[in-house]
């Protein structure tokens, strides 16, 4: 029997730094593209009276379901729509990375989940643990994100390209992104109350909102399922001191288990940083070959880069649109009706 021996390896010692890292760059950037954007509707909404910036193609990867729309069009007709590429493009990166790196998009990228992450580490501190809703009350909730999920599919399913190009074509299809953003500069009584809820909740309940309401993570997650990574236990090496499972921001039962195959799992290796039994824990390939922390961090970032220089160079990447377009819809975005 292999001996069993205590300590960290330095590259899994560096791995919550490089995810680190990586989380706070991206939410940087998010944060650089939410105020170049605001700017941008300032400008149309004073009718030139403000300063003037250029519209960030990057806005669109919050925009999920005309993404999904955009996508379903490339799909059928082998063509990129004009109105939002970017999103699309972005959609394929975040899916292709949760395919090969796990749910890294959640894990790794996603600024919601960045700032979920910091909200229940702040409660941990304050309270000295974070909590767990009872198993009959966490199950049913789980579900939450995958009828939300199911629901916007069904939607874009059912329509036609015809249809999808009506839409997003429409007056509200072309600023959907500036109505994306009043409902944080204008969240109303009801988005406050549920912006309010999910913040309270995520100091408390560990990733409240990626676990039970969000229908992107829910896609992630099912697409991460045909990963060929998995983190994998070697009961030989194991000490039985369940780190790894307190660890888990997922709640995963991971000193249960030889190989974590749930959606759940984020890919975010915060387990195998915890283990302190050296080779016990690891991210691997189906061959059990360990895939160190950089390798996930390069793969990433060469998805997300490459999407980028891709869309930017086959010019695909900007919605081009003239001024009096905007001119003419901004200052009324949420005038506009949903066709």
């Amino acid at each position: 029997m292999p001996r069993r021996k205590l300590g960290r390896h330095a590259l899994r010692e560096h791995s919550q730094t490089l995810r680190q890292a990586i989380q706070f760059t991206f939410l940087i950037l998010n944060l650089w593209i939410g105020l170049q954007f605001y700017v941008f509707v300032r400008y149309y909404e004073t009718a030139g009276h403000s300063i003037r910036a250029a519209r960030p193609a990057g806005v669109e990867g919050w925009l999920p379901i005309a993404s999904l729309m955009n996508l379903k069009t490339v799909l059928l007709t082998g063509h990129l729509p004009a109105i939002h590429p970017a999103g699309t493009l972005l959609l394929i990166a975040f899916l292709a990375a949760s395919w090969i790196f796990r749910k890294s998009f959640c894990g790794w990228l996603c600024p919601a989940g960045t700032v979920s992450e910091y909200l229940w580490r702040l409660g941990r501190k304050l309270f000295k643990r974070n909590f767990h809703l009872p198993r009959a009350v966490d199950i049913p909730l789980r579900g939450i994100k995958y009828v939300l999920m199911g629901l916007f599919i069904y939607v874009v399913a059912d329509m036609s390209v015809v249809g999808i190009r009506q839409f997003l074509d429409s007056p509200y299809g072309v600023v959907d992104d500036v109505k994306m953003l009043n409902l944080f500069r204008e969240p109303g009584m009801t988005g406050g109350i549920v912006m309010a809820i999910l913040g309270v909740g995520s100091v408390f309940v560990q990733n409240f909102w990626c676990r039970y309401f969000c229908p992107y993570g829910a896609l992630m997650g099912l697409v991460s399922l045909l990963s060929p990574l998995r983190i994998r236990r070697d009961a030989e090496l194991c000490i039985d001191c369940a780190k790894c499972a307190r660890a888990c921001p997922s709640s995963l039962p991971v000193d249960r288990l030889i190989t974590i195959r749930s959606a759940e799992c984020l890919g975010c290796m915060q387990c195998v940083a915890a283990c302190p039994a050296a080779g016990a824990l690891f991210l691997s390939t189906p061959r059990r070959k360990r895939v160190p922390a950089w390798a996930v961090a390069a793969g990433i970032a060469t998805l997300f880069i490459g999407t980028y220089v891709c869309g930017r160079w086959t010019g695909h990447w900007n919605t081009v649109l003239p001024e009096s377009v905007y001119f003419e819809l901004i200052p009324h975005a949420n005038e506009l009706a949903h066709p």
